[in-house]
């Protein structure tokens, strides 16, 4: 095996890596949207069912959200994508110096971080509708306006970059010619420019809209009474969710890969129209065939995999019953928490016989301890002493009393009337 294939397997590897991790997550996501679980996942399965696409549409919250979510994305767009250019066409006017200047200037927004940008638009349009209008929640302090104006201050830096990257191949002899023929700038704008231009448009817009759909730190301020689909996900997330988010996340999929079909589909019409001209012997810009062959067999082998597991799909599932399922699933479940209820009754039973056996480990021991009559007691040498010493003043009956208990105290074995009993038993017999 040389090294250059050693090296090819190793890229290979990498980049097969790289997009699994990159569209991994969609790919599981995708599939947690077709489990009848009440929370996305994908372990255990129960069962396929598309219930949660008509609990999607069904969520008045979340629709509302992405209703907000596509106007402010078109203002965003509306908005953004003309400063951009602006800002674009200006810096490649200018003198180098001024021109860092400038370029230094409207970058800088992409710097500042969104819960700054939020915060302050926020400040400045409230200040505005009181100090300078003198009223309340007029038309700059609705949610939609300053949503878009927050968003629009960064996002235009980031159309200014695709314009400034495309402007970069425009050759400036083509707009010098025009003028030398007569014509005026704004023909020359609109004729020659914005055709250049047209690719760096829909791409600008496309970024826009993509970075102000999916943008929160900045709407989460902006937005005041009112919400976007981010904002409506990030409440879902906080309190709980389901598999209808899943759904969602299938359909914006879906949405993006048939933008990308469309988009080759016309990138490969133009490329035909241009090799058409080409053979004809009329100017044409000249494309790789080789690059062509390469993005042609992954869009049709994916086209051809997507049709094909639908058709299974379908064959699959034609005599499939989701209620069913469902109550296969909630049976095993039942017998599942019956055996785990039933093992954890007989792990608390073996640990209160447990108990029970160490409890009556010590009784038995307790009770050990106490067949010797506290012999061994500290109190006994107390009674002892006490029983020795007696009084001058006391009386014989109460020395014999005192003898007595002394003589209970060991059993009465060496008690001394045992002695006398001894003695008159022997003198009787006598």
């Amino acid at each position: 095996m040389t090294s250059a294939r050693v090296l090819r397997l190793a890229v290979g590897f990498y980049i097969l890596l790289f997009f699994t991790y990159l569209f991994g997550p969609l790919i599981v996501m995708s599939f947690t949207a077709f489990n009848s679980s009440e929370f996305p996942s994908i372990s255990p399965w129960n069962c396929v069912t598309p219930e949660w696409f008509g609990v999607l549409f069904k969520d008045q919250h979340l629709m509302g959200g992405l209703r907000s979510s596509l106007l402010v994305g078109i203002g965003v767009v509306l908005l953004a994508v003309p400063i951009g250019l602006a800002a674009s066409l200006l810096i490649t006017q200018l003198q180098k110096r001024a021109r860092s200047i400038v370029y230094t200037i409207a970058i800088s927004p992409i710097l500042v971080p969104g819960v700054v940008l939020g915060i302050s638009t926020l400040v400045f349009w409230e200040r505005i509708d009181r100090v300078v209008l003198g009223v309340e929640d007029s038309f700059f302090y609705d949610g939609y306006f300053m949503t878009i104006i927050g968003q629009s201050t960064f996002i235009a830096a980031y159309a200014m970059l695709v314009f400034l990257a495309r402007l970069q191949r425009f050759d400036r002899g083509l707009e010098e010619a025009a003028l030398d023929l007569g014509a005026t700038h704004t023909q020359v704008f609109r004729k020659i420019l914005l055709p250049f231009l047209k690719p760096a448009i829909a791409s600008a817009a496309v970024l826009a809209f993509l970075a102000s759909f999916e943008n929160y730190n900045t709407t989460v301020f902006t937005i005041v009474s009112k919400s976007t689909l981010t904002t409506v996900l990030a409440s879902k997330v906080r309190y709980g969710i389901n598999p209808s988010i899943s759904a969602l996340a299938v359909i914006i999929i879906g949405l993006t890969l048939v933008g990308a079909v469309i988009y080759e589909y016309l990138r490969r019409k133009e490329a035909a129209k241009t090799e058409a001209l080409a053979a004809e012997g009329l100017p044409a810009p000249t494309r790789s065939r080789s690059g062509n062959r390469v993005l042609r067999v992954p869009v049709g082998a994916l086209a051809s995999l997507i049709f094909v597991a639908m058709l299974a799909t379908a064959w699959i599932a034609r005599d499939y019953d989701v209620a069913q399922c469902k109550v296969q699933v909630a049976e095993e479940n039942r017998k599942k928490f019956d055996a785990l209820k039933q093992q954890r009754l007989a792990e608390a039973k073996a640990k209160r016989e447990a108990n029970r056996q160490d409890a009556d480990v010590a009784v038995e021991t307790n009770q050990a301890g106490r067949q010797y009559q506290n012999i061994f007691a500290p109190t006994n040498l107390g009674s002892q002493i006490d029983s020795t010493e007696p009084s001058e003043s006391d009386s014989g009956a109460t020395s014999a009393v005192e003898t007595n208990q002394a003589g209970r105290q060991y059993q009465n074995i060496f008690a001394p009337t045992n002695l006398d009993g001894q003695v008159d038993s022997e003198t009787k017999d006598q």
